[in-house]
């Protein structure tokens, strides 16, 4: 079973996010499970959303998990969260920041000889520069796509399209612009 822990604050996507995977991974054939824990229903309030992926029925329905990915999305949180809790020894970590992964690591100790599990992306500022907006769910599953091989990208965006299509072309196309984005420049 694959596992996945998204931290972020109410209003940056994660629970659509994680929605969205879900859509996704089950036109895979595989079952899948998409949900969050709220502190507070306000915009900005921290937040946890979670995904797991397995080719069997899911009967596990807790909120605790091993994850095998940690997607941060709210820069902030990777320093005030408690980002490795539950950790396996494989977790893999895609991170928002501007920072480069020696300084992010740097200021979190807890990432420390984690390097070559970590990794670092600018959602924030992708989605500024494609959908106009701080919305950095999009451009955090580009960078899930490219870190974890689960999907190739052409795939990925195709679905995606069909899980975007209630809105306008301009927030579909931003989307994948974002998406694209994120996967290219996830280091």
């Amino acid at each position: 079973m694959t596992e996945i822990r998204w931290h972020s604050r109410a209003g940056q996507g994660a629970v659509s996010g994680a929605k969205g995977l879900g859509d996704v991974v089950a036109t895979t054939g595989k079952e899948v499970q998409a949900f969050a824990l709220y502190g507070s229903a306000k915009r900005g309030a921290a937040l946890r959303a979670y995904n797991r992926i397995d080719d069997e029925q899911i009967f596990n329905h807790a909120k605790f998990m091993n994850p095998d990915y940690v997607l941060v999305i709210d820069p902030a949180l990777a320093f005030t969260d408690n980002i490795v809790e539950n950790e396996a020894d494989h977790t893999k970590y895609i991170i928002t920041t501007h920072l480069t992964k020696e300084e992010l690591i740097e200021g979190i100790p807890s990432l420390k000889g984690k390097e070559d599990r970590v990794y670092t992306v600018d959602c924030v500022q992708i989605s500024l520069d494609t959908i106009g907006r701080s919305i950095p769910n999009a451009p955090m599953l580009g960078a899930f796509v490219k870190v974890s091989g689960m999907f190739e990208l052409d795939y990925f965006l195709e679905n995606m399209k069909r899980v975007l299509a209630k809105f306008p072309q301009k927030i579909i196309d931003g989307n994948m612009a974002a998406i694209t984005k994120a996967y290219n420049e996830v280091k």
